[in-house]
């Protein structure tokens, strides 16, 4: 196996324009389970941990941009999680500390799984997944990059960049669900994003479809229903009806780590806590 570790990113789409099919390595976190059950038997190697210019950040007021490359634990806390609440509490759940050292959005990215934590965050604000090849560059919505399971759009000789996301006024958090309550995949998550400036809401979920799922009905009813640019007590009931609308727009499979019935009613249950949450301010 060939190994190039480039501490540039040009230098690292200089490599990729040599070897586009080379294997791209960011912290690990996924490719490496795959590799230790040889589902993945890479024969080229480029590792991008040593590039600083993809764990930047770059805030111009009205969006921030978080480099691929920025691992999860920087995350949690600070300025990230003050902008944009719904990553800080994803980031707060990926794996442990040692995985939240090494694992980032461009990871996510990459293995695109629809129970990436941090992929229904992205999917809830609408992110522009920043790409570079050696001759170009092009920015793409999260929801035409995310195109199946374990799929993206990224192109030979690409890299993930960066993803931009705005910075909403109003209230936004992430919940998930799985077999145990750390250090876990999820088995279905629900992020949830309130605009008060537009007056709109954003539902995405994880792990209950092929990829992550932004569920537009529900949204549009509830813009309907509930006057988004002020705070407002959500009652019981209208958040249980908005949970089962949730639901009805997951597409979940049974398997080793739950049911799709029981994904459904975890959904259901997510949506409608995260928008009585909402309220409650």
């Amino acid at each position: 196996m060939s190994v190039v570790v480039p501490r540039t990113l040009t230098d690292a789409l200089r490599a990729m324009a040599a070897n586009p099919s080379a294997l791209l390595l960011q912290g690990g976190t996924d490719l490496m389970v795959e590799i230790n059950f040889n589902h993945r038997k890479p024969v080229d190697v480029i590792a991008l941990r040593k590039i600083h210019e993809l764990r930047a950040v770059k805030i111009d007021g009205e969006t921030i941009s978080i480099g691929a490359g920025l691992p999860y634990q920087e995350m949690e806390s600070g300025q990230i999680a003050e902008l944009v609440p719904a990553l800080g509490q994803a980031a707060r759940t990926v794996g442990s500390p040692q995985i939240r050292a090494a694992g980032s959005l461009g990871g996510n990215l990459g293995t695109c799984s629809p129970a990436g934590d941090g992929l229904p965050v992205l999917s809830a604000l609408d992110a522009m997944i920043n790409l570079r090849s050696a001759n170009a560059s092009r920015n793409v919505s999260i929801h035409e990059f995310m195109v199946g399971v374990k799929r993206n759009a990224k192109q030979p000789g690409e890299i993930i960049v960066s993803a931009t996301v705005p910075i909403v006024r109003g209230w936004q958090g992430f919940a998930k669900v799985g077999v145990r309550n750390a250090m876990v995949i999820s088995v279905a998550s629900c992020c949830l994003v309130v605009d008060r400036t537009k007056g709109s809401i954003a539902v995405a979920l994880g792990a209950v479809g092929p990829t992550v799922i932004r569920c537009r009905q529900a949204e549009q009813w509830l813009s309907t229903n509930v006057d988004l640019k002020q705070d407002a007590m959500i009652g019981a009931k209208l958040a249980k009806e908005f949970g089962e609308r949730v639901a009805n727009e997951a597409r979940p499979i049974d398997d080793h780590r739950g049911t799709a019935e029981y994904r459904r009613h975890a959904v259901a249950t997510l949506a409608s806590r995260l928008l009585q949450r909402s309220g409650a301010r």
